[in-house]
């Protein structure tokens, strides 16, 4: 899979799949633009990326800020002078609950940051896209349909769920454009997402609850995000890929 040349935001690509993603699209030749909230994580992404000889744009960012968001479109613009392939990959969970109203505190920023940054950032892509005839590929989740995998997280799975709507709406419209746009539903990745949050995990547990009993690599889902944007994807659009170990099975 060849991208020499295309250009690539993925945001949340400090760390975890996003940055997987990022270092996986710049060894296949594009140019790619890291987005993340942390200047030390993205740096060290765009490393990673840089030794492949590629350019990088490193963009400090909160993807629940529109204005953010604005920013990461129109620097991306201004320094390659086109887009080619988005994955909204940012994503953030928070431990809540229903019953003694810590939902009511959580749920906005979950909303913002795994949501609405989706819906913004492709509206604001898509005119740049149907231009170079490019995709989006956005991270959802297992929990978007399984709430079993989602416990004890329920804004997440609303979240992602919309995600998947939105996949498929978005895939719709933006096909009279030449516009892709898929959603690859992960299970349990073994990434710093809990850590960020401030929550641990037991990533043996979490394996117990898939039928392969095994957590996935961030790399495992970078390469379907990767075969998502490529050209051998070209007849796949609308589509939510399960990637996880056969967690929904259970």
């Amino acid at each position: 899979m060849s991208f020499k040349n295309k250009v690539v935001v993925v945001t949340g690509s400090g760390s975890g799949i996003g940055a997987a993603a990022a270092v996986l699209f710049a060894e296949e030749g594009a140019h790619v633009v890291i987005v993340d909230c942390s200047k030390t994580r993205a740096n060290i992404t765009a490393g990673k990326c840089e030794q492949y000889g590629n350019k990088v744009l490193v963009i400090v960012a909160d993807v629940s800020k529109q204005e953010d968001d604005e920013k990461i479109i129109k620097q991306t613009i201004e320094t390659f002078g086109k887009l080619d392939v988005l994955v909204n990959n940012a994503g953030t969970v928070v431990e809540e609950k229903i019953l003694d109203g810590t939902i009511l505190y959580t749920y906005d920023k979950i909303m913002n940051t795994n949501l609405r940054s989706v819906v913004v950032l492709t509206s604001l892509a898509a005119p740049h896209l149907a231009k170079t005839r490019g995709c989006i590929v956005n991270t959802s989740s297992v929990a978007s349909t399984n709430i079993k995998a989602g416990r004890p997280f329920p804004s997440y799975c609303v979240a992602k769920a919309g995600v998947d709507s939105f996949t498929r709406a978005s895939a719709f419209e933006l096909a009279s454009s030449g516009v892709r746009v898929n959603a690859v539903n992960p299970g349990p990745v073994r990434t710093n997402i809990f850590e960020h949050a401030g929550l641990s995990e037991n990533w043996e547990d979490f394996s117990k609850s898939t039928v392969l009993k095994k957590a996935s690599e961030p790399k495992e889902v970078a390469n379907l995000i990767l075969y998502l944007a490529s050209d051998k994807a070209s007849s796949i659009t609308g589509a939510c890929y399960l990637i996880d170990n056969g967690m929904a099975l259970m």
